[in-house]
């Protein structure tokens, strides 16, 4: 860039004394205002961008540190229920191998076949260090252990122990942990048999195993995992020094709110046995009754919280000083070439024409000398054409203003719709990748319950065991068919979102509209016999064969009758339900050549709708259904897709607890562009 003002002597003219005066009273008045021009351009230059980093610096930190304290807990927990869920079945496979030993009556075996058995269970559960048998009145026969000699008919009488009377009573009993030789845990479990002589068989089982998973858990550098009792007492801890101290843990916040029954994030904060500030979960241990905790400092969880505001720092202050130097640098390449303009302003308007301005900065400003070059030639042609020159010139200026603003205007608006849809159909598209993984998991966990149940049908179990497993199967099979239906519906959804993403996309051609609607009925068929096993819908057609060819978007009108067909059914299903007499559930569509438009009407004999809901059925989100069972969003999308995206009608005859009719025209040949619904 260069900049330049240098005197035309061939054009230059006499002008009167006074000028000269004018201009070095302006040069000395224009040092003051370049000084404070600079000043604003640096200082406004420094503001934004600084504010701008800042403010940017805050959310990015705030949300950093709401996230990754959410991360945090969420990871402690998921360590807390993998440790409890082991420990649980570490005592679940002992209780169902001690099971065994109570199956038979006393009368139906000798004592040497249960010592024998007795000795064999001790090879197969290392955690199992005695088990004793007792009978139905309570007598002791039988005695294995691995510490101690061996006892047969001892009858010693427990007939009043907790261990005899809670496991006769509750069929389990799983006693107060309790350590031999001040170094080792144990705990007594006593199982009943099936049959009242069966007896109790009552095993101490070492809990060394549940110590050795405790501390195997590394929760961070020095965070660490514990395990306490109902009662708050201390059960197992990495430091074995505070469990043989018999330790009591209830006095800490996050015991007392765990065995409160607290939420999982009731309490995330607070101070461990030390006194320390921790970051703490927790999570049952089924069925003991216990509570496993998962704790990590707080100045180690925020660490990495810590090192991220430093490094924001920095690189906030090497942007301030990046800002600083850069405000410099242009507040000086747009202050000088304003100031040459204004000197070389002055000195024209002190009366010499000659003047010229040399400014070489190839933009507007270059134009705007050349414009006041030109300006001061055509002033010494003629001086009396100045003042409509200059209205002249500021007419064409206002008018390139006002263009350049309708213009900036329409590009935001379309940028601004852009970004809509763009963000709707990326928001739809994320929520679809785990939407599918949800469905395809519950189809093949379905398709294993399924050989469960086969399995299970081979297997010879008697009546007890079988019940219980019809029981459990069944259980998960009706939570299954339940994320199957949410699953659908929240496909639905999604679907409706890119359908409301995508405008003018060019994917509308002509089709058969009996073939849509054929499609469309079958697939509401087959998903509606797939939720209700067993319900049954007369489905009538009545397709004109000259409705034809229709120039639809063929995947968004499917979704249209595909909404209105699986309403139907969920009409006539509630009607069913609560028919007394031999209704039979029917489903009719017919179409109907109407010249330049077809007509599909889609009819049913449910529950009908009353007046008040027919005015507010097309709203978005209004629904009558349960809640978890719609979202009020598919007569509201059908109604967008149809109106404003084909240019048709859709409109609804009814009468309540008789039928309910939709009728829907299209028109065969789409307005130009694609879709009206771009003007909507």
């Amino acid at each position: 860039m260069s900049l330049s003002l240098h005197p035309d002597t061939s054009q230059a003219r006499t002008l009167p004394s006074a000028a000269p005066d004018g201009a070095a009273s302006g040069a000395a008045a224009g040092q003051g205002i370049r000084t404070r021009l600079f000043t604003k351009y640096v200082a406004l230059f420094v503001a934004v961008v600084a504010i701008a980093l800042l403010a940017n610096g805050l959310f990015e930190v705030f949300f950093y540190y709401r996230e990754h304290k959410a991360a945090l807990i969420r990871v402690q927990h998921e360590q807390a229920e993998a440790a409890a869920a082991k420990i649980g079945q570490f005592v679940k496979e002992i209780e169902s191998q001690l099971g065994w030993t109570t199956q038979l009556p006393w009368s139906g075996g000798s004592i040497e076949q249960r010592r024998f058995d007795a000795l064999r269970l001790l090879r197969q559960v290392p955690a199992i260090t005695e088990l004793a048998q007792v009978d139905s009145t309570g007598k002791e026969r039988l005695r294995v252990s691995r510490l101690a000699m061996d006892a047969i008919d001892s009858g010693i009488d427990l007939s009043g122990d907790p261990k005899f009377t809670e496991a006769v009573a509750h069929k389990v009993y799983y006693g107060p942990v309790y350590f031999r030789r001040e170094s080792e845990p144990y705990m007594t479990l006593a199982l009943a048999g099936p049959r009242k002589d069966a007896g109790v068989s009552i095993a101490e089982v070492n809990l060394k195993l549940i110590w050795d998973v405790v501390s195997q858990i590394k929760v961070g550098e020095h965070g660490h995992a514990y395990v306490v009792g109902p009662e708050g007492r201390l059960i197992a801890h990495p430091d074995i020094s505070l469990v043989l101290r018999n330790t009591d843990m209830s006095g800490l916040a996050q015991v007392r709110a765990a065995l409160a029954g607290a939420t999982v994030d009731a309490l995330s904060e607070a101070r461990n046995i030390q006194g320390q500030k921790v970051l703490t979960a927790s999570a049952p241990i089924a069925p003991l009754h216990w509570t496993m905790f998962v704790e990590l400092p707080v100045e180690e969880a925020y660490a990495a919280l810590y090192a991220a505001l430093q490094r924001l720092a920095i690189v906030l202050l090497a942007a301030s000083i990046f800002a600083v130097l850069a405000g410099i640098f242009l507040a000086r390449r747009m202050v000088g070439p304003i100031q040459a303009l204004r000197r070389g302003a002055e000195r024209i308007g002190g009366g010499d024409f000659a003047q010229r301005i040399s400014i070489k900065t190839g933009d507007e400003l270059e134009g705007l000398a050349d414009q006041f070059n030109d300006m001061g030639a055509r002033l010494q042609e003629s001086y009396a054409d100045l003042e409509n020159k200059v209205e002249q010139r500021t007419a064409e200026l206002r008018q390139s203003l006002n263009d350049l603003r309708a213009a900036q205007d329409r590009l935001v608006q379309t940028e601004k719709l852009a970004s809509l849809g763009q963000l709707t159909a990326g928001i739809a598209h994320e929520i679809k990748n785990p939407l599918n993984f949800v469905n395809n998991f519950s189809a093949v966990s379905t398709e294993l319950i399924d050989e469960l149940n086969e399995v299970l049908e081979a297997a010879k179990l008697d009546g007890k065991t079988k019940q219980e497993a019809d029981e459990l199967t069944g259980m998960l099979r009706g939570n299954l068919e339940k994320v199957v239906q949410h699953g659908k519906r929240a496909d639905s959804i999604v679907r409706n979102m890119l359908v409301h993403s995508r405008q003018g996309s060019g994917e509308h051609r002509s089709v058969d509209i009996n073939a849509v609607v054929e499609e469309s009925l079958n697939l509401a068929y087959h998903g509606a016999r797939a939720e209700k096993p067993g319900f049954n819908v007369t489905l009538d057609r009545d397709f004109d064969p000259a409705a034809g060819m229709v120039d639809i978007y063929p995947q968004e009108i499917s979704r249209v009758f595909l909404n209105l067909v699986s309403n139907g059914f969920y009409a006539t299903a509630r009607r069913k339900e609560r028919a007394t007499d031999g209704f039979e559930p029917t489903l009719r569509a017919t179409t109907k050549n109407l010249g330049d438009k077809v007509e599909v009407r889609i009819r049913d004999n449910g529950t009908g709708i009353s007046q008040e809901v027919k005015e507010k059925m097309f709203n978005p989100f209004f629904t009558t259904k349960p809640a978890g069972e719609g979202t009020g969003l598919g007569l509201s999308m059908s109604h967008d897709i149809v109106v404003k995206q084909h240019g048709g009608t859709i409109d609804v005859n009814t009468e309540p607890g008789v039928f309910t009719e939709f009728i829907i025209t299209l028109p065969r040949m789409m307005a130009a562009g694609g879709t009206t619904g771009d003007k909507a």
